[in-house]
């Protein structure tokens, strides 16, 4: 049997080896490097109703002309610039991210993708993602022991009955 020596450093120098790893590219990314680089991320919330799925992306201080949105094969692509206007060097902190940034999302089979709008207003773009009408939930009516099943009207035409 082998002997192996206690080292009660060892897993301190791993943890060390990780943090210098980790703040050396943190660092990078905050360099001035990085954001002529673009490394940054509009940040989206994404919510669903009835009747479609919506993504609202924050741009602040961006124009709708330096903001690209295309869809192909269910993939919806933002792409876009934001630049640092009147860069001097009398600039004490930079915090707000620049450059170029890329968003993408996988859309589901769900979406009518011909009727896809977007707006933008205040600094936010909203893309309206439309369901397609036969995944579109539906109220179902339930009828009573005895009751005539109705026909379907223009205003009930998504209701569905049940005899029971």
């Amino acid at each position: 049997m082998n002997a192996t020596r206690y080292d009660p450093f060892r897993d301190l120098r791993a943890l060390q080896d990780e943090v210098n790893r980790l703040t050396a590219n943190l660092s990078r990314a905050f360099s001035d490097e990085g954001i002529e680089r673009g490394d940054w991320t509009p940040k989206v919330d994404i919510y669903e109703d009835r009747d479609q799925i919506v993504i609202e992306a924050d741009l602040p201080g961006m124009k709708r002309e330096d903001v690209e949105l295309t869809l192909e094969n269910n993939v919806l692509t933002l792409r876009g610039e934001r630049r640092l206007e009147n860069r001097t060097d009398n600039y004490h902190r930079i915090e707000r991210p620049y450059g170029v940034f890329s968003r993408s999302f996988n859309l589901p089979q769900t979406i009518a993708t011909e009727g896809v709008t977007a707006e933008y207003r205040d600094g936010v773009l909203r893309i309206a993602l439309p369901k397609r009408e036969e995944v579109k939930a539906r109220r179902i009516e339930i009828l009573g022991e005895g009751e005539p099943q109705r026909e379907p009207t223009a205003a009930n035409a998504r209701d569905v009955s049940v005899a029971g």
